[in-house]
């Protein structure tokens, strides 16, 4: 993802939030807007009532998709395919932005020839999509500019998730759309805070601001500034801690605010090596599935009993500001672990999050540099704001990429792990509903949204409802290659046939006793929560209670 990283801000937006509205053109591909970003789905919606087309492209059919120009439910995993029929559709067209490919890009040639491959009647055979609708999602997008791309991890989540977003990229690039106001390609992150952990180095090989942990240069400055010799070896992705523990090699393991019982893939095999840990440590605000089994649980205090900064998802840092005392015991995470480290020998004695902040600015000169406390005030600062006079930055690679031109890439298509056959016939999906939030262990201890969905569920089309014979609420034996749940059906045409769907919210019915560890893109390491095969059995039991 290197060169990603370079050219589009390291899986941030290039443009705003508030430029969605100046769109001519709109392409939310794997994202459940709505459901997962609301206030993000409301500037699409004012950007239509201003005249802007909308394109929607999602395996289920989501509220979006009411209010397209044109609104497409593609196969799962087939997303390199369904882009590369629109950049066919748009070259043979000669709707491609000519100069600006000429002039701020490379590597043209050898996207024109794969793209050359790709006939919409060609892309219609893997997607299932009408090639009529793929040449005018093509005309749309290509013709209305300044065009926004929206992808969330109905794009990332996929073992060809760095090949999805490298084809978003090479169709924005195509039509002019990066570097301009109102356009970009824009991923819609998946909480609050994703991008500042992911700024503050929150990822395995990289320190703040991206600054790779391999460069001598830059552990030498961390070095000195922490007072410690500091390791160049890269750290370990989720998916390979797993194999890690399992192994005897990872033997402790400090969890903060994250719930890998439930959220991690294949539930059986991770349960299995935490089991295998010595020690399990877990910082959390309520006792989840992953709490509940921690050989220490410290307990950590919410958002309104703390201040600091998050960095959101268009690269914007704001300020929080403290509105009650922590609850109980808890503490701010930063308390938590700094009287950690202090315990095992290195004083980390910090006055305030603005004295941290102050070391984070001090550390990270391209990106954050140029903001205080003072200056991030109510709006916050976008970064990159790399000195003190710097106004921060709507929208990245105004005039030039980062990385100098901005890199097209050759992808061809390759299918999922998973395919249906006779013993697993069914794609099974996972993702959010509108009611609660990831694994559910904040939004199901709210009684407001608790009564909005009590149990999970399994969405079947009606058509195969009937073939199974399976009524509304009726509950349904699910089984995988890795594991075996029972849920209640919940029939709707959102879904095709031959597809179902199971959110993620529920522990009592967890997808990833379904999906599987090993499938994982091999640059990325992301899981591959959006497509694995199943086959379904009707239980002759009545449901619980909705």
């Amino acid at each position: 993802m290197a060169g990603l990283a370079a050219a589009f801000g390291s899986g941030a937006m290039t443009n705003s939030v508030a430029g969605i509205e100046d769109a001519g053109s709109i392409f939310v591909i794997g994202s459940n807007t709505t459901a997962c970003h609301p206030l993000i789905a409301r500037r699409i919606y004012r950007a239509k009532e201003k005249g802007a087309k909308l394109i929607v492209a999602d395996p289920r059919k989501i509220q979006l998709s009411r209010f397209a120009d044109v609104a497409v439910n593609q196969r799962l995993g087939s997303d390199v395919a369904l882009l590369n029929g629109m950049m066919h559709v748009i070259i043979a067209n000669g709707w491609q932005d000519q100069a600006y490919i000429d002039e701020r890009c490379e590597d043209y040639a050898e996207l024109e020839k794969v793209v050359a491959g790709w006939s919409p009647e060609k892309a219609a055979e893997i997607t299932g999509i009408d090639p009529d609708k793929i040449v005018m999602m093509a005309e749309l997008y290509a013709n209305n500019r300044p065009s926004s791309l929206l992808y969330a991890m109905g794009i990332t989540q996929h073992t060809t998730g760095v090949d999805n977003v490298k084809s978003c990229c090479n169709l924005a690039l195509l039509c002019g759309n990066v570097g301009v106001a109102g356009s970009g390609v824009n991923p819609l992150r998946g909480q609050n805070n994703v991008q500042g952990a992911c700024d503050m180095g929150g990822l395995p090989n990289v320190m703040t601001g991206y600054q790779p942990v391999n460069d001598p240069k830059i552990i030498e400055k961390f070095s000195r500034a922490w007072g410690r010799e500091l390791s160049a070896q890269p750290g370990l992705t989720i998916t390979d801690m797993i194999p890690a523990m399992l192994e005897g090699r990872l033997k402790a393991l400090y969890v903060i605010g994250e719930n890998p019982k439930l959220s991690d893939p294949d539930w059986n095999h991770l349960s299995h090596a935490l089991e295998k840990l010595d020690f399990l440590v877990v910082q959390e605000l309520f006792l989840s599935e992953t709490a509940q089994i921690a050989d220490v649980v410290f307990a950590a205090a919410s958002s309104a009993e703390k201040e600091g900064t998050y960095t959101n998802t268009e690269r914007r840092c704001m300020k929080i500001n403290q509105a009650i005392e922590p609850i109980g015991k808890s503490l701010p995470d930063w308390q938590i672990i700094s009287r950690l480290a202090t315990a095992m020998g290195y004083n980390m004695n910090y006055r305030d999050p603005e004295e941290i902040f102050d070391e984070i600015t001090s550390l990270t000169p391209k990106s954050y540099a140029g903001m205080t406390y003072e200056r991030l005030g109510i709006d916050g600062l976008q970064w990159p704001c790399p000195d003190i006079n710097h106004p921060g930055t709507p929208y990245l690679h105004k005039d030039q990429f980062t990385r100098g031109k901005g890199k097209f890439h050759a992808i061809e298509y390759r299918d999922p792990a998973e395919l249906p056959d006779q013993e697993y016939p069914y794609f099974l999906t996972t993702g959010r509903m509108f009611a609660h939030f990831h694994t559910g262990t904040m939004t199901r201890v709210s009684k407001h949204l608790d009564l909005e969905q009590k149990t999970g569920y399994i969405e079947i089309n009606p058509q195969d409802a009937a073939e199974v014979g399976v009524r509304e609420n009726q509950v349904l034996i699910v089984t995988s290659r890795r594991g075996e749940m029972e849920v209640p059906a919940r029939i709707t045409e959102n879904v095709p046939p031959g597809t179902l769907f199971l959110p993620i919210h529920f522990g009592e019915n967890p997808p990833n006793v379904l999906t599987d560890a090993n499938a994982v893109d091999p640059l990325a390491k992301i899981p591959e929560f959006k497509v694995s095969v199943v086959r379904i059995k009707c239980l002759q039991k009545p449901a619980a209670n909705q």
